[in-house]
């Protein structure tokens, strides 16, 4: 459907507040709409596509700058930048482009960080969790065992499972990190969800490890199960991009 056949059919896709006019214009420059080096819209113009006033499209586009996806320059226009700028820790990018992402490097990006810093926060967790960390964490990994085909609800228990884990570590750093990749885990469970219900039980499995491995204190286990899971992720997300280009 062309861009002017929706707006003739009422398209509902128009948001009338600014966070959802950020996140729309976001959405269409990740979605590769707006390429990088290509010029936006007027700011009238876009006002007019998104339904709202020439202010708001002003603010949403103050937002965007700010996080590196649009550059103004006088007498050209506002231009979307190359993606190198783009400020790809904030987590509120992170969640606009994740929705795009299975098919260019970013959740391949996000293993890889994981891959880097899990392992050693199950370590530090292992041996700094507090027994009221380590029921938190036996009862996150329960909901994951007992969700059987609710994708929702296991994926709302293995983010709070791992959420437990770094802050377990006690470390604010990697607390804040765990923040970022919070959201990166949400979108890749959604990305892998059509994964069999034995594969999640293959990661439910590995996750008890983890508990076992902090209720032991067991710091070498811990980091050992913590690699399990990851190597798990790795091939779920082979498997659907596998599938999404057949």
């Amino acid at each position: 459907m062309t861009d002017t056949s929706k707006k003739a059919s009422g398209d509902t896709r128009r948001p009338r507040v600014m966070p959802d006019v950020t996140k729309a214009l976001a959405s269409d420059i990740f979605s590769g709409r707006y390429p990088a080096g290509s010029s936006l819209p007027t700011e009238n113009e876009l006002g007019v596509e998104y339904g709202v006033s020439r202010t708001v499209i002003r603010e949403a586009l103050k937002v965007l700058a700010a996080k590196g996806l649009v550059l103004s320059r006088p007498r050209i226009g506002t231009v979307v930048c190359e993606q190198d700028n783009w400020n790809i820790i904030d987590p509120q990018v992170l969640a606009w482009h994740a929705p795009h992402a299975l098919d260019d490097k970013l959740f391949d990006a996000i293993l890889e960080t994981r891959r880097a810093i899990e392992p050693l926060v199950a370590e530090l967790a292992a041996t700094r969790a507090t027994l009221q960390e380590i029921a938190d964490l036996e009862a996150a990994w329960r909901g994951m065992a007992n969700a059987g085909e609710d994708l929702a609800a296991f994926s709302r228990s293995d983010i709070t499972f791992h959420q437990i884990v770094y802050a377990a570590s006690h470390n604010p750093i990697f607390r804040q990190i765990g923040n970022l990749i919070d959201t990166g885990l949400k979108f890749s469970l959604e990305a892998t969800a059509t994964i069999s219900l034995a594969r999640r039980m293959e990661a439910v499995a590995a996750h008890r490890e983890v508990v076992e491995a902090l209720r032991m204190r067991d710091a070498a286990a811990a980091r050992a199960a913590a690699g399990r899971i990851l190597d798990l992720a790795a091939r779920d997300l082979v498997s659907a991009k596998k599938l999404k280009n057949n």
